[in-house]
């Protein structure tokens, strides 16, 4: 009896997950997982062999962190508005304190520490805090929109200070640029004032020059980006690449540049997909990241509830923004940034949070009765008086 009703309870939930999510979203995420999966066997193999590794080792790599992705993507679909913020909230604690304590126990690769060893886990807790660090501000600017007597803006300003603390410490500072872009964002949509606006983008100003002059690494970064001098060897790589391919691509494995790329399996994986694919797949896949961004946008300033509505919009703009400055990397448009493109970067820690993330966005997108308009609410209790 109980199995009986406990089937039956899933399959209803189930079915309503299907009748409320929105399918187009769910098929665009499924795609890029699946186009990141298949781009890893072109970009990878040439990594793995240069490092004294067997060929397709980042591929089963890659495979092996695309089911559990999946799983989370769908899991987190399933949450309602205030499962997603629950979550968000354990998940941003957990990934601050990981944080703190990568600085001190952590794995040191490039001069930076923003890893931690579980076993055979290396983790990156800072893809985690993202998408739930963005959920937890938009509750608290929702919260101050709702009750002016809420320090909600206050408390969002001090949860950016703690994060981009953490962050230059390690230091992150493309992390650093895209969580600060995105919470001013944030800010933007919840209607601050200009003033504030102003201040704030001010103190980003300030915050990058002081960044160009602390850090040698950034600094040389901007200087080769802006004279072309010193060692640009990857991104002329890439540059090359991209050129290589022409509009439809050398075809599948048939790419040369790309075994001259170091990192041509994550921050560069866009220019393996040019020279192997064309540009017109490179045209393809900014097409659907841009669709993500645009479907999430048209869906949120339809919701109602503002918690919804700025959580929709501020992880669709964070997917965006990590989109587009990965592109603009790869076609020498920025100085480079070490950013992966999601969903086809290879990185476990990344494709995990990312998949979180999406599955916040379905969550959060799917329809609801009391994101219904009144007018629509009124017809169905109509229709169901009557027995329609």
């Amino acid at each position: 009896m109980t199995s009986a009703w406990t089937r039956q309870a899933t399959a209803t939930l189930i079915a309503d997950w299907w009748r409320s999510v929105d399918r187009w979203l769910l098929a665009a995420f499924m795609i890029l997982l699946v186009a990141g999966f298949m781009l890893s066997f072109a970009a990878s193999p040439p990594v793995a062999e240069r490092i004294g590794l067997e060929p397709f080792h980042f591929v089963k790599r890659h495979a092996l962190f695309l089911i559990p992705s999946v799983m989370v993507m769908l899991g987190a679909s399933l949450l309602t508005p205030r499962g997603v913020r629950r979550a968000s909230f354990v998940i941003l604690i957990g990934a601050i304190l990981l944080m703190v304590a990568a600085l001190f126990f952590g794995t040191e690769i490039k001069g930076a520490r923003r890893w931690i060893d579980f076993g055979p886990l290396n983790i990156q807790p800072s893809e985690f805090m993202k998408p739930c660090f963005i959920v937890v501000c938009a509750w608290l600017l929702a919260e101050k929109v709702k009750r002016a007597d809420v320090p909600g803006n206050l408390y969002a300003l001090i949860l950016l200070l703690i994060v981009t603390a953490l962050l230059v410490a390690q230091p992150d500072l493309g992390q650093t640029m895209l969580v600060a872009s995105a919470w001013g964002g944030l800010v933007f949509m919840a209607g601050l004032s200009w003033l504030w606006i102003v201040l704030l983008g001010g103190v980003g100003v300030v915050g990058a020059a002081g960044a160009y002059l602390m850090f040698d690494h950034v600094a040389s970064r901007i200087n080769r980006f802006w004279t072309g001098e010193g060692d640009t060897f990857q991104t002329d790589r890439a540059r090359e690449a991209i050129l290589n391919g022409g509009w439809l691509g050398q075809g599948p494995g048939e790419g040369t540049v790309k075994r001259l790329l170091p990192d041509s399996h994550t921050d560069f994986a866009f220019s393996v997909l040019a020279e192997e694919f064309g540009i017109i797949a490179c045209m393809v896949l900014a097409t659907l990241f841009a669709f993500v961004v645009l479907r999430g946008l048209s869906t949120a300033l339809k919701q109602r509830d503002p918690f919804v509505r700025l959580s929709i919009c501020g992880l669709v703009f964070i997917f965006g923004l990590q989109s587009i400055i990965n592109m603009a990397v790869n076609l020498q448009l920025m100085p480079a940034k070490g950013m992966t493109l999601p969903f086809i970067s290879y990185g476990g820690s990344s494709m995990l949070a990312i998949a979180m993330s999406a599955g916040f966005i379905l969550a959060l997108t799917r329809r609801r009765a009391e994101n219904r308009s009144y007018t629509d609410q009124l017809v169905q209790r109509t229709m169901v008086l009557h027995g329609a």
